[in-house]
């Protein structure tokens, strides 16, 4: 609870100690050890394997040591140090941050900063961007993240605590580094890839009937969001972005998908919804309100397994086991 809140209030502060950002740099150093510069596609992919491997297991045991060093410490510590790795899992206030700076940009008719913006939170190419795809583009990272940046880390938190929302995010964040179909990590980065999209299969789904959810308590379209999260979820080729996507599309009475650059290449993604509505900026405001109380449902789906209601003694957590380990 105190790591939610922390989230809500705080965001992720530039220049602040963030775990993820050390993923981040294991994933850099173990690369360099493990990549095969090989034409051999089944060798680079034993190698993306152990690479992967390492990461996950450097990530946990060191979650592990960190929480086990501070509750031998003092119990307070161990708390503290808890409650910061739940935080730093999360993603709710930043998504709303990251976002409405670019669209404060829009709102200002600065193109140029707006794209500069949008750099910082998408993977496709912002250079020659216009408004509305500017916005179309905020609108399906806010409303994909919402299953990545969420979900999936209340998710990992709920059924392993810290160490397995931190485990979740070195798997995450691996393929958001090298889960690329470009030369360098086409077979080096299959199975990260593939395993982040293991991990993200039950999020996915738990984050479309989320926002379904949120769209009924809003007063939203709740039944297009059904229609459309049935109809248009299974198009898109990752096996898990489209449900996310498409429960916002139908709630909002928009459309999403179409053509984007990455790397200079055009890409034609499936289109999610029915474009009722233009995208605006009421548009946003609305997405922003189904952020949030997605969020919100989330987080009480997660304390609820924290807390045995689906019939796992509270006791019995892994949380609760390694704090009794160490103190």
């Amino acid at each position: 609870m105190a790591g939610y809140g922390l989230d809500l209030i705080l965001g992720d502060p530039r220049g602040w100690p963030h775990p993820v950002r050390w993923i981040g740099f294991l994933i850099t150093r173990l690369e360099r050890v493990f990549y095969q510069n090989s034409p051999d596609a089944v060798l680079q992919r034993l190698a993306g394997f152990f690479f992967w491997t390492a990461v996950v297991l450097v990530t946990a045991s060191a979650t592990v040591v960190l929480l086990g060093t501070a509750y031998f410490i003092h119990k307070i510590l161990g708390h503290l140090v808890m409650i910061w790795l739940v935080y730093s899992t999360l993603a709710t206030r930043s998504l709303h941050k990251e976002s409405s700076k670019v669209v404060e940009a829009l709102g200002r008719g600065d193109l140029d900063l707006a794209r500069a913006r949008l750099a910082y939170i998408v993977s496709r190419d912002t250079s020659a961007l216009g408004e509305k795809d500017i916005l179309r583009a905020v609108l399906e990272t806010v409303s994909e993240n919402i299953s990545d940046g969420i979900v999936a880390p209340l998710f990992y938190l709920g059924l392993g605590g810290p160490v397995g929302g931190m485990a979740y995010k070195a798997v995450n964040t691996m393929d958001s580094m090298v889960g690329y179909l470009n030369d360098r990590y086409r077979h080096f980065g299959w199975f990260p890839a593939r395993a982040d999209d293991v991990l993200n299969w039950v999020p996915s789904r738990l984050s479309g009937l989320l926002i379904l959810g949120a769209a009924a308590l809003l007063k939203l379209d709740w039944r297009s969001s059904w229609r459309i999260l049935r109809r248009d979820a299974r198009k898109m080729k990752s096996p898990n972005a489209g449900y996310p996507e498409s429960a916002a599309a139908g709630a909002l009475g928009i459309q999403l998908g179409g053509t984007n650059l990455y790397f200079g290449k055009p890409v034609e993604k499936p289109t999610l919804g029915d474009p009722l509505r233009p995208l605006s900026l009421e548009v946003y405001r609305s997405m922003i309100r189904l952020l949030y109380v997605s969020s919100a449902l989330a987080f009480l789906a997660a304390l609820a397994a924290q807390l045995g209601l689906y019939g796992i003694p509270a006791a019995l957590s892994p949380m609760s086991l390694l704090k009794e380990w160490f103190l």
